[in-house]
């Protein structure tokens, strides 16, 4: 019990929840794209419940963090995955209006939140690992636990924020999109398995993300487009 008393275990607390904090700008981003087709009255529940859910899987990713970045090809699936989640966000949605439906879209953004979070969290799992060292070997788990639960609200306000952003600005939409790409490109040059072809100075890196922002803004665009006109041509 002293232990929880001292300065080193109080100061890892401060900086798991400020990384948190900082490298958790991108999730509400995620959650409030996810979310936004959802009804008013849907909304908070999908902000909390896949908020929770991505909390859980960053919690099991945190013990084997430094295992999972040495494997090669990894992060290239999980670019992948995340370039196509930034493209499927900017589609535009059915609008089933029955309670079937809002249910079933409940659970759709749920599901997109906890997938998203968990491929982008592979390298932010890494510093609240190595920030929970700091309290003790005994004491690691229950401190990122407790960490990542004060972040929770911080995550929940963010994501309501941006939404009211993103229904009075379309156009933050399509951002949204953008810096998923931009995050996928950045994870894909970092690979294990591409860091002995790819050059490594950090303007690399940076042309790199741009053209992962890039390519989800133009692929998505024009796909929304196509899928307008499909819509209109069959009324």
């Amino acid at each position: 019990m002293d232990a929880f008393l001292t300065p080193h275990f109080w100061l890892a607390v401060g900086q798991i929840v400020l990384i948190d904090i900082l490298l958790g700008g991108d999730n509400a981003v995620v959650i409030a794209l996810a979310c936004r087709q959802l009804p008013a009255t849907q909304r908070l529940k999908g902000i909390i419940f896949g908020t929770l859910g991505a909390i859980v899987l960053r919690v099991i990713l945190i013990a084997f963090a430094l295992t999972l970045l040495q494997v090669p090809y990894l992060k290239l699936v999980g670019a992948a995955l995340l370039f196509w989640i930034g493209v499927k966000l900017l589609l535009p949605q059915d609008e089933g209006h029955s309670e079937f439906h809002t249910s079933d879209k409940l659970w759709a953004a749920v599901k997109t939140v906890i997938v998203a979070d968990l491929v982008m969290s592979i390298d932010n799992v890494i510093a609240i690992a190595g920030a929970a060292t700091n309290a003790g070997e005994q004491h690691q788990m229950p401190l990122v636990i407790f960490g990542l639960m004060v972040s929770i609200p911080v995550i929940v306000a963010g994501s309501q924020l941006i939404l009211k952003l993103m229904d009075r600005f379309p156009s933050i939409v399509t951002l949204g999109g953008m810096l998923l790409g931009w995050i996928a490109a950045s994870m894909a040059v970092t690979d294990p398995a591409l860091v002995l072809w790819l050059p490594q100075a950090g303007s690399w890196h940076y042309i790199a993300a741009l053209g992962g922002a890039l390519g989800v803004g133009l692929l998505g665009t024009a796909l929304s487009r196509r899928m307008k006109n499909q819509a209109t041509h069959l009324r």
